[in-house]
């Protein structure tokens, strides 16, 4: 048992606006360098959507992440020989095109525009060539709240596993639906960008798990950009180098969250600590697909486990840094409540930033000039079902976004691990909701909790954290003593005896 720590991350998605305040906070702080201007490390797209770049998810397109191929786990992409023969040369390069050609204004004719009849206009100007742009074709955010959704919405990859008449019931006007997914660089245990770089200069901490690009050793062979699934990998057209997300790790050093995290104007962020078993790294990337988010739930040590203490102690693990875990809000969505699950496990990149899923409106028409909810009656669900508004809450099997999408993204396909989840996001709703509005009676609610595999206790625990949680209890930001990991570096290495964060450093290096 190779017991590490990393510091984690989830988005509760029931709780994001779409403001694009974390985007902003980011942008204004790493990216607004030349070279910089299409790269957003924190974006939030509307999903229904291709997302950005378009069709990151498809990777037959960009053959990122890994596979199983002849029993082994071998990267998407390429083999070292392919990568070799490709290396000057990489056919699934995402282009400006698939992210979007950054522009700004020309303001100053605004000003400066000579008097005539006609009001100035301030033309869109290319901040990649300096030249006036004709036509603006994408953005970031161009598919937003749906946004030209029978061009974007409707090649959502997700969308494959859904019937013909799924599909079309999601474009029918009172049946509209869609909800935000904020994404950063998931910091993943297995990720497939350290992978793919020929020149060895992606890493991740030994001490926090926090993947980074040693800007003096890169290469800009730019591998790394296809070798990450979620394209979280940028390449700066100016310095000729890869840059990502950071995870504000500066910040983290001195007691702070990331600055998306801090300026989230919907608190669905939060932060802590996770003990994992690096000894389940493969074997757990491995797994078919239906097995992949089980896997790495059990891949995630409890912190309170003597054996465990006493593990990470040998890695010489701070009690601080245990104590974090222990306190660890990431810990008590992925692993206690088991709500929160990795995007696209099916990567197999084993990523640390989680989701709980939104909650899913149900499906309803209108029918003579009223809301008709006799649509929401379903079968199988745990409460007695009417038309009226609180059986709407309860109805799983009727809601107007499939669940085979929301398995498509959070759990390789399997089913059941998304309707487990919903189950007891649901049974928080109808408890809270009896207790406030008085509208369930105590044997639905019962019912509820029965079927959530919950019970009063850990839903006080849910919703506390969800809706009422102090920015404390949101952040659990570790002691990540960089000092004595600097000092290791420094240190000359002696292998027998330094078991320190420099050495796992060097491991972490060179392991991937």
């Amino acid at each position: 048992m190779d017991i590490r720590a990393h510091v984690s991350m989830v988005f509760h998605l029931d709780k994001c606006i779409g403001c694009h305040t974390c985007s902003i906070a980011c942008k204004n702080i790493w990216t607004d360098r030349k070279g910089t201007e299409y790269m957003w490390w924190n974006n939030v797209e509307t999903k229904p959507g291709t997302g950005y770049p378009t069709l990151w998810e498809d990777q037959e397109k960009y053959k990122g992440g890994w596979e199983k191929k002849n029993g082994d786990l071998k990267l998407k992409l390429h083999s070292r020989l392919k990568g070799l023969g490709n290396i000057f040369y990489n056919p699934f390069l995402p282009t400006l095109d698939d992210y979007y050609e950054p522009w700004t204004y020309d303001y100053e004719n605004l000003f400066n525009a000579p008097e005539g009849d006609d009001q100035p206009t301030a033309r869109a100007i290319s901040m990649v060539t300096g030249k006036p742009m004709d036509n603006i074709e994408a953005g970031p955010n161009w598919d937003d709240d749906l946004g030209g959704s029978p061009i974007y919405a409707r090649n959502d990859v997700n969308l494959d596993e859904l019937t013909e008449d799924e599909r079309e019931q999601l474009n029918e006007l009172e049946r509209v639906v869609f909800f935000y997914l904020p994404r950063i660089c998931n910091h993943c245990l297995n990720p497939g960008c350290v992978a793919a770089c020929p020149a060895g200069a992606i890493y991740k901490r030994g001490e926090d798990g926090i993947v980074l690009i040693a800007q003096d050793k890169c290469r800009a062979w730019r591998m790394c950009i296809s070798g990450c699934p979620y394209k979280k990998t940028y390449y700066n057209w100016a310095s000729g180098k890869s840059e990502k997300c950071i995870l504000c790790y500066p910040r983290l050093e001195s007691g702070q969250p990331p600055a998306c995290f801090h300026s989230c104007v919907g608190r669905i962020r939060y932060l802590g600590v996770l003990l994992y078993d690096a000894d389940q790294i493969e074997k757990c990337a491995s797994v078919p697909d239906e097995e992949l988010v089980a896997a790495q739930r059990a891949m995630i040590m409890d912190p309170f486990d003597p054996a465990v203490i006493a593990a990470a102690k040998k890695n010489k693990i701070s009690d601080a840094m245990i104590a974090s875990a222990q306190n660890s809000p990431v810990y008590k969505f992925v692993k206690k409540w088991g709500l929160a699950l990795p995007l696209h496990p099916d990567f197999r990149t084993l990523p640390m930033l989680y989701y709980v899923p939104p909650m899913l409106p149900v499906l309803a028409k209108t029918k003579d000039g009223n809301y008709d909810v006799d649509g929401a009656k379903g079968e199988n669900t745990f409460a007695p079902l009417s038309a009226s508004l609180p059986a709407m809450l309860s109805s799983l099997e009727k809601a107007r976004m499939p669940i085979k999408y929301m398995a498509s993204m959070f759990s390789a396909g399997n089913v059941k691990v998304v309707e487990d989840v919903y189950r007891k996001l649901i049974a928080v709703r109808i408890f809270k909701r009896a207790q406030t509005v008085k509208d369930y009676q105590q044997a639905e609610v019962d019912a509820a909790l029965a079927a959530g595999k919950t019970d009063a206790e850990e839903v006080e625990a849910i919703f506390r954290l969800t809706a009422l949680p102090t920015y404390e209890e949101r952040f659990v930001v570790p002691p990540l003593a960089r000092e004595v990991a600097v000092e290791a570096w420094e240190k000359p290495l002696d292998r027998k005896t330094d078991a320190g964060f420099g050495v796992r450093n060097k491991i972490n290096r060179r392991k991937f």
